[in-house]
């Protein structure tokens, strides 16, 4: 391996450091900055790309690799069978800056400036892309390590994530002259903190009491029957020791349909939310395992009983995708073939409050998450991520929560299995969270906000815009020269 692809691997494993649990942002920089220098000296778009497929297998590698741990360890499918098979998906992931690495090589304007924008807009496009394509897998998208504290999250309710890793990688090249870099980052960041203290939305109502079951329940015994009656006497327990006026218990809690759970159970339930003054909301199955079953969030108290049922599933572990049942007999992970539930769901009111809930990874989904606003005041989010156990999918999904509620203005609620349950405030600070792995709850009060951000009435409109933008001014004088002499070979350098 030649020192550019061994230093674009490093770079990419490198790049992992700026998210959580390690929390660099400040670090974020140079890792793509790397990335951009070796890309304007590849002599080729070839050798562009397979630069950016190095630095994209390092990355994913280093920051995705609890793949392996939910199949393996969790799913049961053997270990040469789950090792090959994350390495696989984390080459495919890596395609997204393969690609961007040879667009930017081929067409390659010059200019250093124009250089520094096309490199962002291709690093921005490829998060998007990564986010939608074959459903999605928009996690570690480079915005996300401008989550809160970070001064550039005060940029995330105008154009949200996406639109932080333009500005980030467009700081990054730009660093490659630091003379230029550095007023450019200073005046991104000062921008940055001004726009942090813009309050786009304001509380409304009374504080509410929450109460966050996080139950700790092991993987493995979960959807053990001989386990069952103990689930639901810990939880019940759990209620019972901590009133509150809304109670969220973790994605899947009751691990059973709801409609075979026992009756006097969820009557018991119901009464001591009523004796709460408010509702219960519990992670749970719904519908028939004949016709078709959901990933369900069911209400239980003095509202009347409402279901949100998870929409956006997750390949493999919620649905299996045409043409690989075989692939998946080899793993024994229970419910894997849900139903995706209705779209654009309206917001369930509990404790009199609008409240958009989602499930697990569906908090990654950003524009989708906004279809339930303006008109929820409250975010709230079931999971269980005791299927990667001791690894950094736990602080990721908590970082990408905290970049939920900078976009959208709302305070935000995760009740979790074994972590990372924690409560998020308007302006995607964590106000307090559970160890990870202990049998807890998270008591305090939330406030419902009202009104919209910039993201919320635009979704990603706005950093499409930018995007397109971006590109017209990169490409424009090479576009202009092209027309009127010869186009340069793939390989020309400025």
């Amino acid at each position: 391996m030649r020192r550019p692809e061994l230093a674009a691997l490093l770079a990419g494993a490198a790049g992992v450091l700026c998210f959580a649990p390690f929390d660099l942002f400040w670090l974020a920089p140079l890792p793509w900055l790397a990335l951009f220098a070796l890309w304007r000296q590849a002599p080729d778009a070839r050798r562009a790309a397979l630069v950016g497929f190095l630095f994209g297998l390092g990355f994913f590698l280093a920051g995705v690799s609890w793949i392996y741990v939910s199949l393996s360890v969790f799913g049961g499918m053997p270990w040469w069978l789950a090792g090959p098979a994350t390495l696989l998906f984390c080459t495919a992931m890596a395609l997204y800056p393969t690609l961007a690495g040879w667009l930017f090589k081929r067409w390659q304007p010059a200019g250093f400036w124009r250089q520094a924008l096309w490199f962002a807009v291709l690093i921005a496009a490829a998060d998007w892309l990564r986010g939608w394509l074959f459903t999605g897998f928009p996690w570690l998208a480079v915005g996300y390590t401008q989550a809160p504290p970070s001064p550039l999250a005060g940029f995330a309710p105008l154009i949200g994530v996406y639109g932080l890793s333009l500005l980030l990688a467009l700081s990054a090249a730009l660093l490659l002259r630091w003379r230029v870099g550095l007023p450019v980052l200073a005046l991104l960041v000062a921008a940055g903190f001004g726009l942090r203290q813009i309050e786009w939305t304001e509380p409304i109502g009374e504080p509410v009491s929450v109460a966050l079951l996080q139950g700790n329940i092991p993987q493995d015994i979960k959807f053990n029957p001989d386990n069952f009656v103990r689930t639901l006497l810990r939880y019940r327990d759990m209620i019972a020791a901590h009133p509150a006026r809304l109670t969220i218990l973790p994605e899947t809690a009751l691990p059973a349909f709801l409609d075979r759970l026992p009756p006097e159970y969820l009557d018991e339930l119901t009464a001591l939310a009523r004796q709460h003054g408010g509702d219960i909301v519990v992670g749970t199955l719904t519908g028939k395992p004949e016709t078709g079953y959901y990933n369900s969030a069911v209400s239980l108290g003095i509202s009347p009983q409402q279901t949100y049922s998870k929409q956006h599933l997750v390949p493999f572990g919620e649905f299996i995708p045409a043409g690989f049942a075989w692939f998946m007999a080899q793993a024994n992970i229970p419910m894997s073939a849900f139903s995706a539930g209705p779209s654009r769901p309206a917001p369930l009111t509990v404790a009199g409050q609008p409240v958009a809930f989602n499930i697990c990874y569906e908090d990654v989904f950003g524009e989708e998450i906004i279809s339930a606003l303006p008109q929820a005041g409250i975010l709230a989010n079931l999971s269980n991520t005791a299927w990667f156990g001791r690894s950094l999918a736990q602080p990721q999904h908590l970082q990408i929560a905290r970049m939920r509620s900078a976009e959208t203005g709302r305070p935000s609620l995760r009740a979790t299995n074994t972590g990372m349950t924690a409560i998020i405030d308007a302006r995607g600070d964590v106000v307090s969270a559970l160890a990870p792995f202990e049998t807890a709850v998270l008591t305090g009060e939330v406030r419902a906000h009202q009104g919209s951000t910039p993201y919320i009435a635009w979704g990603n409109l706005g950093f499409l815009v930018l995007l397109l933008a971006g590109a017209c001014l990169a490409q424009i004088r090479r576009a202009a020269s092209a027309a009127g002499s010869p186009a340069p070979g793939a390989g020309a350098r400025p």
